[in-house]
């Protein structure tokens, strides 16, 4: 399945969930899909995400485990099923949405719990989503970055070529060479 339709099912089950096993149950399916798209990433998505998408992987790996839930214990992620990133930028800010709602929706169990155990791997797990979006954040970035050199690339190839099109025969001291000798400009 392509990343951004397993962003949107983690999204719609975490939103439909009420009670707290449910809540954490998504929030560790999210984090097992971090680590799967940064891994994916890491392996075979543009290079300069490569770094960054190694260190996703690795935090979304250690932190599935801080979540006690019987989906973790299973190994029964949702994330298994991811085929492609075929839309890095898509994927990425789907991921980023869908970690920042699985800390406010860990913030609200946490707040609510009694159980210091629950309420440690809570906070263990938002600061895992919380350092996750910062991956995220950055792996956008670095797109942003690279579509700003390019662009800027194709930018200074057009003007490179002049406001009319491509000049015609080599520029020297005198400037650019016309078919019947220097463009002067003076009719």
């Amino acid at each position: 399945m392509e990343a951004e339709r397993l962003v949107a099912v983690i999204r719609r089950a975490l939103a439909q969930s009420r009670d707290t096993p449910d809540i954490i149950a998504e929030a560790w399916q999210a984090q097992a899909l971090a680590q799967a798209v940064g891994s994916r990433l890491a392996a075979s998505g543009p290079k300069e995400l490569r770094g960054e998408a190694r260190a996703l992987s690795e935090i979304g790996g250690r932190s599935s485990g801080a979540l006690d839930h019987p989906a973790a214990r299973a190994g029964v992620a949702r994330a298994a099923r991811l085929s492609e990133v075929a839309d890095p930028r898509e994927a990425l800010t789907g991921l980023g949405a869908l970690l920042g709602e699985v800390g406010i929706a860990l913030v609200g169990v946490a707040c609510e719990t009694d159980e210091q155990s629950l309420y440690w791997q809570c906070m263990e797990a938002i600061d895992a989503a919380d350092e996750s979006t910062d991956r995220v954040r950055s792996m956008l970035r670095l797109l942003d970055e690279r579509d700003r050199e390019r662009q800027d690339r194709r930018d200074r190839g057009r003007e490179r070529d002049g406001p009319h099109g491509v000049l015609h025969g080599p520029a020297g001291p005198a400037g650019p060479m016309g078919p019947a000798g220097p463009v002067t400009g003076i009719q």
